[in-house]
């Protein structure tokens, strides 16, 4: 299994930008979760921890498809290291005004610049090995090997900055977060060789969201994503509940790492059905693999619910991102990916405000009927637009270009 892996390494400066990647993006899973903590502990509301992150996510969505392009045009280092110093200064103001007691509109001051000089790393990384393996079978695995790395980082992440935060202090799990992301994402910047080459035609392209494709997988992952922040929200309430809040990093670590085992598994197959009829079976079990869940109250039996609830999330990502590489023409490609980020983003924002409020008003364990029910969203919706999803790989026409 780990043959297919090693060689995507032969070729020089991989290693080095898979791991400040790697490093960069690790703030992905510990964000949200540490201002969920840190907000609730001082406010006693869910609710309102749950609208400063969705703040945070709901800016970064609406910044990321324009980052993505900006990328496409002027170049990942111009582009990331201003972004990333912004990012890294509203953090900090972030934690600031909540430790001195500034007023609520403060915060949500800060967490709109948060989210919105947040970049999209692994689109980056996923550029990157687009344009040193092209279009070749290894490809897949190294979109596998990428999904596998996010997972290793949902199940670590959670797990670290909910022990930093109810252990340590509240802030350390985010300042954490700060350090990760400014240190790996310049580290990454500064490594020019790898990096793709600037297409100064795409000042007169479209849009990829205009593909009627990606259109269809933002919508998909956008349910996806309110399946994911409500998960996180719901879960720390749940296991708040029950007298162990610390083991809500836990709890998500093992959702994280169903996904993480199947990822693995998935990179190392080759595979003879279509990337759509994958898409699709990944959806239906995903939704399936969460409806569980909503029937149970003990912690342990959580875990291993949680657990076979994330083995279908890998699959259906790496086979998203796959599909996206193959219907957006090379020159959009960082965008077209972050259209994915946006949707997730969007999702996640909606999921954590939504699971937020439920939690409040019906409980931990009667909320999570909001993240089934999102699950179900996406599968109707891919199942629903299918046709749209076929590649020239496929032996269908070929894909369309965006509109102008």
């Amino acid at each position: 299994m780990v043959g297919p892996y090693r060689e995507l390494f032969s070729a020089p400066g991989t290693k080095g930008f898979v791991v400040a990647g790697f490093v960069g993006r690790m703030p992905m899973s510990m964000l949200g979760i540490g201002i969920v903590l840190l907000i609730s502990a001082l406010t006693g509301s869910y609710a309102t921890a749950g609208a400063i992150s969705a703040t945070v996510a709901i800016a970064f969505a609406v910044a990321a498809p324009l980052s993505g392009r900006l990328v496409d045009r002027f170049g990942q280092a111009r582009v990331l290291m201003p972004l990333v110093l912004l990012h890294g200064a509203a953090l900090v103001t972030l934690m600031l005004c909540t430790a001195f007691g500034a007023p609520m509109w403060t915060l949500f001051v800060s967490a709109v610049v948060v989210g919105g000089a947040a970049t999209s790393l692994g689109s980056m990384v996923r550029a990157r090995w687009s344009h040193i393996l092209g279009r070749s079978s290894r490809l897949h695995t190294a979109f596998s090997f990428e999904s596998v790395a996010d997972e290793v980082i949902f199940v670590a992440g959670p797990a670290l900055v909910t022990g930093l935060t109810t252990m340590v202090n509240l802030y350390a799990g985010l300042i954490l977060a700060l350090v990760a992301t400014v240190v790996g994402t310049v580290a990454f910047s500064l490594q020019r060789a790898t990096e793709p080459p600037v297409r100064p035609d795409i000042a007169q392209s479209g849009t990829p969201i205009m593909i009627p494709g990606v259109a269809l997988l933002s919508c998909v992952f956008l349910a996806m994503g309110a399946v994911f922040g409500s998960v996180d929200l719901i879960t720390v309430a749940f296991a708040e509940d029950r007298g162990v809040k610390a083991a809500s990093g836990l709890l998500l670590g093992a959702f994280a790492g169903g996904s993480m085992v199947s990822g693995l598994w998935y990179g190392f197959r080759h595979w003879r059905i279509s990337l759509r009829q994958r898409f699709m079976r990944g959806l239906a079990v995903f939704a399936a693999g969460l409806t569980p869940i909503l029937l149970i109250g003990d912690v342990k039996v959580m875990a291993i619910g949680l657990f076979f609830a994330g083995l279908a999330i890998s699959p259906t990502i790496i086979t998203g991102y796959a599909l996206i590489e193959r219907l957006v023409p090379g020159h959009l490609l960082t965008e077209g990916m972050s259209w994915i980020s946006t949707a997730v983003g969007f999702g996640v924002a909606i999921g954590a405000w939504a699971g937020g409020r439920l939690t409040d008003s019906f409980g931990a364990s009667n909320a999570y009927a909001f993240s089934i029910a999102s699950a179900l969203l996406a599968v109707v919706i891919g199942i629903g637009g299918n046709t749209w999803l076929r590649t020239p790989e496929t032996g269908h026409s070929e894909a369309p270009s965006p509109a102008a």
